[in-house]
């Protein structure tokens, strides 16, 4: 008998997860670009910003071939959260286009609609990828798709 008879809730559910990821692919499909989802309890110490591009480094986000890596971070419990696109995406896209998707973001947020939010923002950074970086026949996925889980 365990001390702890409690499990200790998971962030997303195996669904939330499986639709996440299955967006991230479907998204990526048609383009060279890079799309990673980075979920945590809290963003301790530093800004939401600073912790993504602690965690774009540490994920190798930089090594794209053309630069268009995304990392989309998410402080769930804290609410908090930060877009970070690579040097080869943002100079597509400019500063409004992140505005535009934190905007969406917040939206529904505070509707408390959490996974759908982060996926229509997903699908949205797929289509400006697509947009800009489409599929060439010697593209292959650079990064995984599947969702890091953080502390």
């Amino acid at each position: 008998m365990s001390i702890f008879p409690f499990k200790k809730k998971e962030l997303l559910t195996e669904a939330e997860k499986q639709q996440l990821v299955q967006a991230i692919r479907d998204s990526e499909r048609l383009t060279s670009g890079e799309i990673r989802l980075y979920v945590e309890s809290h963003c301790k110490y530093v800004s939401p910003m600073e912790r993504a591009k602690e965690i774009f480094r540490q994920l190798g986000m930089e090594k794209t071939k053309r630069r268009n890596g995304v990392i989309l971070y998410i402080a769930l419990k804290d609410r908090q959260f930060a877009i970070l696109g690579d040097r080869g995406i943002h100079e597509k896209v400019g500063s409004a286009f992140w505005v535009k998707e934190a905007e969406l973001l917040v939206s529904y947020f505070t509707r408390n609609e959490h996974v759908a939010g982060i996926e229509v923002c997903i699908r949205e950074i797929g289509e400006s990828l697509c947009q800009h970086f489409p599929f060439e026949g010697d593209d292959e996925n650079e990064l995984p798709d599947d969702i890091v889980i953080g502390r």
